[in-house]
């Protein structure tokens, strides 16, 4: 069953919580499992989970890598390692800086020059910022610009290019990270028309629970986005889905954490923090070990998980609505709408 057609979820985050870091047993993908012949993009692929599920995939027999990072340089030294241990593998960094919509269709660009991508991982995200800060480039806050907007422009981009492996006989795989933050978020302006505009305001402090709630919210807009993007395009084509890797050590997204009782805080966790290793084996589940079942749904601790209790309300159904007619007009000069047009099925 899809996430949207189960009931949700009523337990508490923290029962959640207890649930994925220690109930829940990793999942090694199985031995059989090839990526052979296959082409597969990583954003944010030099660091923490994304160098893992890269290193974890180069293992099980890929021939093309393509680690996609804003600092190449950084890339490099990530990808050195990578090509010492997997000779046989062709191992690729490419610029692309989430903050910059330019640099983004650039980056599609890029990949409409490959003979075929297989499956898109959009790992790279931000946690928050010390402070608030709004992309001057196009005037969003820039946790809501990475993690939301500039995911959903690259997914949108790279759909007819993965595309290509669904006309083949096998569907092309795009996966978005996500986090059961997003069950946290009070969503306290879904009922705002327009709703885009409300997270490029500061209401209040910026601090650790506005950086949270932030962070929160904008996974919470992924959701909704992904699930409305994944109702336009058929699985037989590409298959959409989201995952939760659960709490993870490494990964750099607490980098800009200060402060003694936020950093002890952040020790504590870590004792209950899965490993990159353990980590990238959800997102290799999520795209390319579940079936096209998955298609639209929300994977969490290796199985079809329900939605954040808001997608599920009247309110949090028109918020998703508005969410997706927004998102598109804001998307508009890269050709987004005729893009998602051009996948749906013909009559």
């Amino acid at each position: 069953m899809a996430s949207i057609t189960l009931p949700p979820d009523q337990r508490t985050q923290l029962k959640r919580f207890i649930e994925m870091q220690f109930r829940v047993k990793p999942k090694r993908p199985p031995p059989s499992l090839s990526f052979s012949g296959k082409t597969v993009v990583i954003t944010g692929g030099y660091i923490g989970i994304g160098l893992a599920c890269a290193s974890e995939m180069l293992d099980h027999h890929l021939d093309h890598l393509i680690i996609a990072v804003r600092n190449v340089e950084k890339g490099e030294l990530a990808a050195t390692s990578l090509r010492q241990s997997h000779r046989d593998a062709k191992i690729e960094v490419w610029q692309l800086d989430m903050l910059d919509y330019g640099s983004i269709q650039a980056f599609a660009r890029r990949c409409a020059t490959l003979a075929h991508l297989d499956i898109a991982i959009l790992n790279a995200g931000v946690s928050g910022t010390p402070t608030f800060n709004i992309n001057p480039s196009t005037g969003h806050e820039e946790t809501v610009q990475v993690n939301f907007l500039s995911t959903a422009l690259l997914g949108i981009l790279l759909l007819p290019i993965l595309a290509k492996s669904g006309k083949s006989g096998q569907p092309g795989r795009l996966t978005a990270v996500t986090s059961a933050t997003a069950f946290t978020s009070p969503f306290a302006s879904k009922d705002a028309n327009p709703l885009l505009p409300t997270f490029d305001k500061l209401e209040g402090a910026w601090n650790i629970p506005a950086m949270t709630e932030r962070y929160a919210v904008s996974k919470l807009l992924l959701m909704m986005f992904m699930l409305s993007l994944s109702k336009q395009v058929s699985p037989r084509d590409v298959v959409i889905n989201m995952v939760e890797p659960g709490f993870t050590a490494g990964t750099g997204l607490q980098r800009h954490a200060k402060g003694v009782a936020v950093r002890t805080a952040l020790k504590l966790l870590n004792l209950a923090a899965h490993t990159p290793e353990h980590a990238a084996w959800t997102y290799i589940d999520a795209a390319s070990v579940k079936s096209s079942e998955s298609h639209g749904s929300f994977l969490m601790n290796y199985r079809i998980f329900p939605f954040p209790i808001v997608m599920y309300t009247p309110s949090g159904r028109h918020a998703t609505d508005r969410l997706w007619v927004e998102t598109l007009k804001e998307l508009e000069f890269a050709g987004v709408r005729q893009i998602v047009e051009s996948m749906a099925e013909p009559i």
